[in-house]
């Protein structure tokens, strides 16, 4: 089971864009897959006037839907194209994967 998370910066005049467009296709996501949870975090400090968010992509606990495979990631990335001229530099995805106990 893999997750992602996706970092990118914004300057703070675009963060409610920012917000407002992420949240829109991750709703859009989460219904096209169900199982998907899909969460927008920020730092809650600006560093010079940016801001740090994080996308977060992970299978739910209790309702296993469909993995979050190198399609799914490809389907992420080509919703996220709308923070085009948004986000200042790229996007950068980690992977992990949950450690057995």
């Amino acid at each position: 089971m893999r997750e992602l998370f996706i970092y990118y910066r914004s300057h703070v005049s675009r963060a409610a864009e920012v917000a407002e467009r992420v949240h829109g296709f991750q709703a859009q996501l989460m219904l096209e897959q169900p199982g998907l949870v899909a969460r927008l975090l920020r730092r809650p400090e600006a560093k010079d006037d940016v801001l740090t968010w994080m996308e977060t992509y992970s299978p739910a606990i209790m309702k296993p839907g469909s993995p979050i495979d190198a399609p799914l990631q490809q389907l992420i990335e080509l919703h996220a194209q709308c923070l085009l001229g948004l986000i200042e530099g790229e996007r950068h995805i980690e992977v992990f994967v949950p450690c057995a106990w």
